[in-house]
């Protein structure tokens, strides 16, 4: 594969190794991106990504992980981070494929890709994820009921096992482990290097409709419809308003623009500025969430609205401010999203909604996209339907809305996406996915007997050790 020069540090050969340094990384303080929980842990971190792997239970990349996927058990044993390991080994311009580290984080990739005309084929809600996390955590987006996830389009995965070895698996050389791997939580090896496909794009610019939607039932409906006609589809949903307004929102409608419709300059990076510190917790309330949701909705107009946006923009409108999350407060925030089958218009969707407000879940943000066909990750997320991502304070009730909604997706045929999840409870986890949760435990015996790699979450729901 050809290489070409960016500020990225495209190389063709690899780093020479680094003596070690002497002893650990003191402990700090590690969260995920929803601030809860906060653990105890050592990180290593260097650019010598495979060097640092060696010992560590676990590969972190930037945290972005709602819950406890990316935290380290108890006891103080050192995981591995990722971001320095920032190196595209290859690209290939004529072709799309590309190699590189696990570090490399998806901002810095986009803005290599596409001003040659390329693309990653899915990409999550925010470009500060490294391409191991999207890997662990076998991300989808937009576009899942036309592209699937991203594992889907992953070629090769160079890996360092649990007992050291260094391993390049795909669908052809242990396939078993590659699929274990996409969407495995980081559980089944540390992953070193990505190779995957790009997708070729007309412009670096989306044409962008967008609607309202009078309720839920209305938004469900119109995701649907929208889905058999447009590549990129999402629904931002009112889950504070009340009555028949329930689930009002806006649907936002996109594919690339063509090079008619497109302006003829590339569009330009944006800096981000960073909220500089946390709020008290008190400091965002429902009854503030509640207005805001009904200015967005009325401020955009009962048209529908056409226009030319950002890439940045349509894919990633939460990364107009770095660190957002620290709108919450220390006390953190959780997301529950839930996959639940289809159709669209079951009622068991309302009444997913209803059992979350009958517990006292507030929803600052709702957004709803269509799933398709289940990619071939072992555990990966997605099914064919509906998925709900309901962000949500954390206070006295998490943990009984958590249960609540366990409940109801395991009984329903559901399951909830574990790159997410902080409250989910073992029972309710083996309720919704028994059998491919044996598999990959049967998986990691073979590979893993010991029980070397393991998380917070791995601790939590899957039983291991600390």
């Amino acid at each position: 594969m050809e290489a070409v020069e960016s500020h990225l540090r495209i190389v063709h050969g690899r780093r020479e190794p680094r003596p070690a340094s002497p002893g650990e990384p003191p402990l700090t303080e590690l969260t995920g991106f929803g601030m809860y929980p906060r653990v105890q842990g050592r990180e290593r971190l260097s650019e010598d990504l495979e060097r640092i792997t060696d010992g560590a239970v676990l590969t972190r990349g930037l945290g972005r992980s709602y819950g406890d996927a990316s935290l380290p058990p108890p006891g103080g044993a050192p995981v591995a981070g990722s971001p320095l390991a920032d190196r595209v080994l290859a690209f290939d311009l004529g072709t799309g494929l590309i190699r590189a580290e696990a570090g490399v984080t998806l901002m810095r990739l986009n803005r290599l890709s596409l001003p040659r005309g390329w693309f990653t084929p899915v990409t999550p809600g925010t470009h500060w994820v490294t391409l191991g996390g999207m890997v662990a955590a076998d991300v989808h987006g937009k576009n899942h009921h036309v592209a699937g996830c991203f594992g889907e389009h992953v070629r090769t995965l160079r890996m360092r096992l649990a007992d050291g070895r260094l391993v390049e698996c795909s669908d052809e050389r242990d396939q078993d482990l590659f699929r274990a791997t996409l969407g495995g939580m980081g559980l089944t090896g540390h992953v070193l290097e990505v190779t995957f496909q790009l997708e070729r794009i007309a412009t670096p610019w989306i044409w962008q409709e967008s609607e309202q939607v009078a309720d839920l039932e209305r938004a469900l409906e119109r995701l649907q419809d929208a889905g058999r006609e447009w590549p990129f589809t999402v629904c931002w949903n009112d889950l504070l308003a009340d009555g028949a307004r329930l689930g009002r929102g806006l649907l936002v409608k996109g594919r690339w623009a063509t090079a008619a419709e497109a302006p003829p300059a590339p569009p330009r990076w944006r800096a981000a500025p960073t909220l500089p510190f946390a709020l008290p917790s008190w400091a965002v309330q429902p009854w503030m969430l509640k207005i805001g949701n009904a200015l967005n909705f009325h401020k955009h107009g009962a048209g529908v609205r056409r226009r030319i946006v950002h890439p940045e923009t349509f894919f990633y409108p939460l990364d107009v401010v770095r660190e957002w999350n620290r709108v919450y407060g220390r006390r953190g925030f959780t997301q529950y999203q839930a996959v639940l089958p289809g159709p669209h218009g079951h009622p068991r969707h309302r009444r997913f909604i209803e059992t979350l407000r009958a517990h006292g879940g507030h929803v600052y943000l709702c957004v709803i996209k269509d799933c398709g066909a289940a990619g071939r990750g072992l555990l990966s997320f997605p099914k064919p339907g509906v998925s709900f991502a309901l962000d949500l304070p954390i206070g006295p009730e998490t943990q009984r809305v958590s249960d609540a909604l366990g409940e109801f997706v395991a009984a329903e045929g559901g399951r909830i996406y574990l790159a997410k999840d902080a409250f989910t409870r073992p029972e309710h986890l083996r309720a919704m996915d028994g059998e491919r949760l044996a598999a990959f435990d049967a998986m990691r015996r073979r590979w893993d007997p010991e029980r070397r790699l393991r998380s917070a979450l791995s601790i939590r729901l899957l039983g291991d050790a600390p």
